[in-house]
């Protein structure tokens, strides 16, 4: 998680929301992003989709079924649906995210019964860290 983070601090210097991911297989980081919506003038350019799309790339594979992802904020649920899609293995999360959340809040994405793939699941990791940043960063610009 702590990759993932330094990936939400380079958004937020940015000026981008603050949420960063980075995709790991067997040890190994295959792919890191942070958002960058308002740089690439892209309302899906969010951490999670950046870092699917580059681990295709990366892999030459169009699943990802023994990569494990870790994100600072619980994905939305755009980000869920690429996940299942993706067949992401394990999905670690660190702050919940009870607006736009779509894994443990909202529509609980990965519970609905056309959800086509589910991947394990563990929220709150580093939560007080990611959590931090978020409310930090929009401190900062109220």
């Amino acid at each position: 998680m702590g990759l993932a983070l330094a990936q939400a601090e380079a958004a937020a210097a940015r000026d981008e929301v603050p949420v960063g991911a980075v995709l790991v297989r067997d040890n190994q980081v295959i792919a890191k992003a942070g958002n960058r919506t308002r740089e690439l003038q892209d309302a899906t350019a969010h951490a999670e989709m950046l870092v699917l799309k580059k681990g295709f790339g990366e892999l030459g594979a169009e699943r990802l079924t023994d990569c494990d992802l870790y994100v600072t904020l619980e994905p939305c649920t755009m980000c869920a649906g690429a996940i299942s899609l993706a067949r992401i293995r394990r999905l670690y999360y660190g702050a919940p995210d009870p607006k736009a959340g779509a894994v443990d809040n909202g529509v609980r994405f990965f519970h609905q019964d056309t959800c086509l793939h589910r991947p394990e699941v563990y929220g709150g990791i580093d939560e007080t860290a990611c959590a931090h940043l978020l409310q930090d960063f929009f401190a900062q610009r109220r």
